[in-house]
């Protein structure tokens, strides 16, 4: 993690070419493959498995070309089995690092959730990230406001942000620049790309 939690990848600049697309785009707006003993395809979210990596962008339709057109194995020189289910599962450890990643923030005194809580955050600019469930009232939604040069996240459920801040269900967060944030928001956008229902992240509202 470099300086107010901004990944050493993006710090550095580092890239990689989608094999599905073609484009050369940051890591951090990827998503990372391994083919494992077995000549399976492994997604590698975190990006540390110990094998030569095969890099998609993290967009549903582009992980689908890569899965159905062949281009694990070709790009791997080799057979590889691709399960059925893979951008189900990329889609789900996405999931599952971002509420990792927001639990995290809440523990470090980062992330308060609640519409009160999350309205007071962003009155005295506190906020740097408004976080609001896909599947919560469009109008209760409408009443915040994503933080000027701030961002918003909108792909996660209330579900999933409830486990994030220790709840049953969360409709409205919010977080705090530093510490893990801009991972938050990066893994996020990562997630956006996957999920079907493109909730939108980074979207200014109100």
């Amino acid at each position: 993690m470099g300086r107010g939690g901004a990944s050493k990848d993006r710090e550095s600049g580092a890239e990689r070419k989608c094999i599905a697309t073609g484009e050369v785009q940051p890591k951090y707006r990827m998503v990372r493959f391994v083919v494992g003993p077995d000549g399976q395809v492994v997604p590698d979210i975190l990006g540390k498995l110990p094998a030569r990596g095969i890099w998609v962008t993290a967009n549903r339709a582009a992980l689908e070309t890569a899965a159905k057109k062949g281009l694990f194995a070709r790009s791997a020189k080799q057979p590889v089995k691709v399960p059925e289910d893979l951008v189900e599962q990329v889609e789900a450890q996405l999931a599952r690092r971002t509420v990792e990643l927001i639990s995290m923030q809440r523990k470090a005194g980062k992330a308060v959730a609640g519409y009160e809580k999350v309205k007071t955050w962003l009155q005295t600019e506190e906020a740097l990230v408004l976080i609001q469930a896909v599947d919560g009232s469009g109008r209760g939604k409408s009443k915040l406001s994503t933080p000027h040069y701030g961002h918003y996240i909108g792909c996660l459920t209330a579900d999933e942000l409830g486990l994030a801040f220790g709840r049953q269900t969360v409709i409205h967060g919010a977080l705090a620049s530093g510490g893990l944030t801009l991972r938050v928001v990066e893994e996020a956008h990562r997630l956006n790309g996957v999920r079907k229902n493109e909730a939108g992240i980074d979207q200014p509202k109100g």
